[in-house]
């Protein structure tokens, strides 16, 4: 097993030799860190359908569009790499700001019709972040496949536009969200919720996943449990919402 750690450009370099002389796929799964059973279930994916599988490790700075966000975003490398070593990875990139962004984030990608929707009309210039680290990390690795959560469905699915627009050779495989026992969405933001946040928090997936209710009447539930909602909004045969408790910013979706 290879595990590597390189933070510059200058380090992928043995990655990208290395890649050029692989026999067998290469499954790759992009983490902002803060490891959870999602991530673990990810990577074991990748496990079972390629003979390589690489990971990263890099808060985008690009994507946060308040700074506060930015600066408490749960940063865990010591227990990130134990669970990486447990499942069984080839490579670890984890790259640092400067390395990806030589230019100062003067060229970036932008989608122009769904990112201005759900998520992206409430914080913007999010996907334009996402997709950039998303298409340079991709451009990288040159994986053959990716590998990505539904829990983040709208992500999802401009990744996966992304790159067919730019005819990226990377198959995106999506893979289904893993919840907790009471139904909460596994997230690496949850390590932030207080405990009786976190007590509270299970109710997003329960009143979304209501389907006798409207999108309103789900609001309205959502509000009088102690929730700031944004949206709940469907489209694409699904219910999508996202909400605070506190300065914790949770999103969840179900089929409907």
């Amino acid at each position: 097993m290879i595990v590597k750690c390189p933070q510059a450009l200058s380090d992928l370099r043995e990655w990208l030799d290395l890649r050029s002389q692989l026999s067998g796929s290469v499954g790759f799964v992009p983490t902002m860190g803060a490891l959870h059973q999602g991530h673990r279930e990810l990577i074991e994916r990748a496990r079972q359908e390629n003979k390589w599988v690489v990971v990263s490790i890099f808060v985008n700075p690009t994507q946060f569009d308040r700074e506060e966000d930015l600066k408490n975003y749960p940063v865990t490398w010591d227990t990130d790499l134990k669970l990486l070593s447990e499942v069984g990875i080839d490579y670890v990139l984890r790259p640092k700001a400067p390395s990806l962004y030589p230019d100062g984030y003067a060229y970036k990608v932008t989608e122009n019709v769904f990112s201005a929707k759900l998520c992206g009309a409430h914080r913007p210039g999010h996907f334009d972040g996402v997709l950039t680290v998303v298409l340079k990390l991709l451009n990288l690795v040159k994986a053959d496949r990716a590998y990505f959560g539904e829990k983040d469905y709208q992500q999802l699915q401009l990744v996966q536009a992304m790159t067919q627009a730019l005819f990226i050779p990377t198959t995106i495989v999506p893979c289904p969200t893993v919840r907790e026992p009471d139904g909460l969405a596994l997230s690496s933001r949850n390590q932030r919720l207080s405990p009786s946040q976190r007590e509270l928090a299970p109710q997003l997936y329960h009143w979304l996943n209501r389907k006798d209710l409207t999108c309103h009447q789900v609001t309205e539930k959502l509000v009088d449990a102690g929730f700031q909602v944004e949206y709940v909004e469907e489209m694409m045969g699904r219910r999508f919402a996202a909400a605070w408790l506190g300065s914790v910013r949770l999103i969840d979706n179900v089929e409907i």
